[in-house]
């Protein structure tokens, strides 16, 4: 193996920002704050020895995003330089799909995504999330009380996604547990990758067996005629992508609701829109905090740093939030389209619709079963998950009036999806 290309920290930055460590995960704002006084491009270390740029200016992120000609977002060559057990390559290893892709396999692979989803009607969306949601409610209402985000919003996309994908609700317990370990960038990620990896591979082989009225035939049936194992990389890619950041956008939406009673009142009186609670969180505190990985095509300075090739430049969607939600509590603006966590550019996220419909579906369905919903701590003393890539919740503890199906406001829970 080659020396790292990225094995030590380059002169014109300041010593890297620990995005791995336990202190990340509890403070945040704190560590953007460190990563910004080094200017708009800061030094940081996504796991022991693994170096990166990390973007935390808005205008900075907009230049990279916007820029094909000199960013790439293959990431072969810094690849060959890092340990195969390194815990952030299930997030970052290449694979032939949208994301890892430029130029017309990037256009070509998109374009299966964009077509696949525009199958998926609106209505249909909203059944599955409701059904899915009216399941795990069934399951825990009873008890009156939930871990939200273990007993809710996790399985609540393994039952939604899985199902989209073509496999049964009895296979959904497998994508949420390896897709929750693979994002963490620990040492649990590379053995998660493997078990993930065996779930799309057994999803592949069963639709090539028998196609069926789901997302993993459309694709295989594309008339851009995708191989097998494109279609395997591109579910591979899809269903991360809509899992684990969904169920946190989720789970970071309720915790915010839940944490200020007058909010709760507004939205669950119908007065405000949950689709407010869902893009405040886009907006502040966005699920997928660290990502939009480009790597230079050539060594350059960049809005005053010197690049250097095949070192990865991440883009920090959770600093622009903050820096954001520092401005308009100075400036008052309201500018709910002023956010990136779609990303921007020719890789902004192809189905935000879809993922807006699930959260806001997802949380309306959760309070029209339970409207008094309370949590049992304060929103200062939850606590969260490490790894450089997400904001996520360990638990988020609710209590609520005990009900069970037949004393639900809204029709009885439907039973499997699949």
């Amino acid at each position: 193996m080659n020396a790292p290309v990225n094995a030590t920290p380059v002169p014109s930055i300041a010593s890297p920002v620990r995005l791995w460590e336990d202190g990340f995960a509890a403070d945040p704002r704190a560590y953007y704050e460190i990563l910004r006084a080094q200017g708009p491009v800061g030094w940081a270390e996504l796991a022991p020895g693994i170096f990166a740029y990390v973007v935390v200016d808005r205008r900075a992120a907009l230049d990279l995003l916007h820029d094909s000609e000199i960013w790439s977002h293959d990431p072969r060559p810094w690849e060959a330089t890092v340990a195969e057990d390194s815990p952030v390559l299930g997030m970052m290893r290449w694979r032939p799909n949208t994301l890892f892709a430029d130029g017309q396999s990037h256009i070509r692979y998109r374009q299966t995504l964009v077509d696949a989803f525009s199958l998926v009607e609106p209505h249909d969306l909203r059944e599955r999330v409701h059904r899915a949601a009216d399941i795990l409610v069934g399951r825990f209402g009873p008890r009156g009380r939930a871990d939200l985000v273990s007993d809710f919003c996790r399985p609540l996309m393994g039952l939604i996604f899985n199902n989209l994908f073509g496999l049964p609700d009895s296979e959904s317990d497998r994508l949420t547990d390896s897709m929750a370990q693979m994002i963490e960038g620990s040492e649990r990620s590379a053995q998660a990758e493997v078990e993930y990896g065996r779930y799309v591979l057994e999803l592949i082989a069963a639709k090539m067996a028998r196609r069926g009225d789901d997302l993993t035939s459309w694709l295989l049936d594309h008339p851009l005629n995708l191989t097998p194992e494109e279609v395997t990389w591109q579910v591979f890619l899809t269903l991360g992508a809509g899992h684990e950041p969904t169920a946190n956008l989720v789970s970071n939406a309720l915790s915010r609701i839940l944490g200020n009673p007058a909010y709760y009142t507004t939205l669950t009186s119908g007065s405000r829109p949950v689709m407010d609670a869902v893009v405040e969180v886009l907006r502040f505190e966005t699920p997928l905090a660290n990502y939009g990985i480009h790597y230079a095509r050539r060594p350059l300075s960049f809005h005053g740093v010197w690049i250097q090739a095949a070192v990865p430049v991440v883009v920090s969607y959770g600093a622009l939030a903050y820096f954001a939600e520092k401005e308009s509590r100075s400036t008052h603006r309201t500018n709910d389209a002023s956010h990136l966590s779609w990303s921007a550019g020719p890789h902004a996220c192809p189905v935000k619709q879809h993922t807006l419909l699930i959260a806001t579906e997802a949380i309306e369905r959760l309070t029209q079963w339970l409207p008094d919903l309370s949590p049992v701590l304060p929103r200062e003393r939850l606590t969260w998950r490490p790894g450089p890539f997400h904001r996520s919740l360990t638990a988020f503890p609710v209590q609520f009036t005990a009900r069970t199906p037949d004393q639900a406001r809204i029709p009885e829970q439907s039973g499997d999806l699949g």
